[in-house]
C-alpha cells in the first residue's frame, strides 16, 4: 500500500499540463507547483479559470493541487468538470489515472477499480496504473465481503430479537377461563357402572324411607281427627 501510494504521490508532481503562451496564470502555477507551493499554484489556476473557465489545463492543474493539500473531495469534484473532455484528451491517461488515485483516497473502491481500468485501455503498458487497478479490486473485493458479513450479522441479530420476543408471550389461553384458574379446579374423577347403581340404589332407598315417613305421618292425622270426632 504504502509503495503504491507512494508511486501515484510521485506521478503527481508531474500533473501539470503544458499551458499556452497566453496563459500566464497557469504557467505561473506550474511554476510554483514544482517548488511545493501548492497552495499559490491553486490561487494561479482558479486566476486562471475566471479568464477561461473551459481551460482543460488550469482545470487539471488545480485539481492537482487540491489533491496536494489533501482536498481529495474538492480534487474530485474539479476532476468531474473535465470528465467529458478528458476521453478525446492526449493526457487521458494520466486523468484517468489521478481520478483512480482519488477514489483510493476517498475509499470508493469501485470507483477506483473503473478509472484505473480506463487508464489501462489508453496507456497498457503502464505498470503503475496495472499495480493499483489489482490493489484497488482486491480493496473491493475485501469491502464487498464485509458489508455481506455485516449484512449477514444484522439479520441474524434481527431472527434473534424476534425468537426472543415470541419466547417472552404468553401461551394460548381458553378466552372462558384463565389459566390460573384451570389449574385450581380439581379434575373430574370417573365412576365405575357398579358405582353408579350403588348409589341409584341408595337414592331409592332414601327416597322409600321419606315416602314411609310421610305416610306415617298421614296416618296419625286422619286418626287423631277421627278421636276428635269421636269425642
Amino acid at each position: 500500500m504504502r509503495k503504491i501510494l507512494y508511486i501515484c504521490t510521485a506521478l503527481l508532481v508531474a500533473l501539470p499540463l503544458s499551458a499556452q503562451t497566453d496563459k500566464r496564470e497557469v504557467r505561473r502555477g506550474n511554476r510554483r507547483f514544482g517548488k511545493h507551493n501548492y497552495k499559490e499554484a491553486e490561487l494561479d489556476y482558479r486566476r486562471a479559470l475566471v479568464k477561461d473557465s473551459t481551460s482543460f489545463a488550469a482545470t487539471y492543474d488545480l485539481a492537482s493541487a487540491l489533491y496536494k493539500q489533501k482536498d481529495f473531495e474538492g480534487a474530485g469534484s474539479v476532476m468531474g468538470r473535465v470528465s467529458e473532455a478528458a476521453p478525446e484528451s492526449v493526457d487521458a491517461d494520466r486523468y484517468y489515472f489521478n481520478s483512480g488515485d482519488i477514489a483510493l483516497q476517498k475509499k470508493d473502491y469501485g470507483a477506483a477499480v473503473e478509472a484505473f481500468k480506463q487508464s489501462l485501455l489508453r496507456n497498457p503498458g503502464d505498470l503503475q496504473a496495472k499495480e493499483n487497478y489489482i490493489y484497488a479490486k482486491k480493496m473491493l473485493e475485501n469491502q464487498q465481503n464485509q458489508d455481506q458479513q455485516n449484512q449477514d450479522q444484522n439479520q441474524n441479530q434481527n431472527q434473534d430479537d424476534q425468537q426472543n420476543q415470541q419466547d417472552q408471550q404468553p401461551k394460548d389461553q381458553p378466552k372462558d377461563q384463565p389459566q390460573d384458574q384451570q389449574q385450581d379446579q380439581p379434575q373430574e374423577q370417573k365412576i365405575s357402572p357398579q358405582q353408579a347403581q350403588q348409589m341409584l340404589q341408595a337414592i331409592q332407598a332414601k327416597e322409600k324411607e321419606t315416602q314411609d315417613k310421610l305416610e306415617k305421618a298421614k296416618a296419625l292425622k286422619v286418626q287423631s281427627r277421627q278421636k276428635e270426632k269421636n269425642w
